[in-house]
């Protein structure tokens, strides 16, 4: 699977949640394709960022 990193940390999960719930429900108003998947992930410095993959 080939992800696509969001090009910003976030210091707080609920941040990078919002943008998460953004990507998910406000692309298709845009008139683009929703990513199959979309997750939060926590990098060794503690923050968190955002990841998607239109592949299943």
């Amino acid at each position: 699977m080939n992800w696509i990193y969001w090009g910003k940390l976030y210091d707080s999960k609920f941040q990078a949640n919002c943008l998460k719930m953004r990507i998910e429900h406000d692309w298709w108003l845009m008139g683009r394709h929703t990513p199959q998947m979309v997750e939060v992930f926590k990098v060794k410095s503690g923050k968190y960022g955002v990841r998607f993959s239109w592949e299943a």
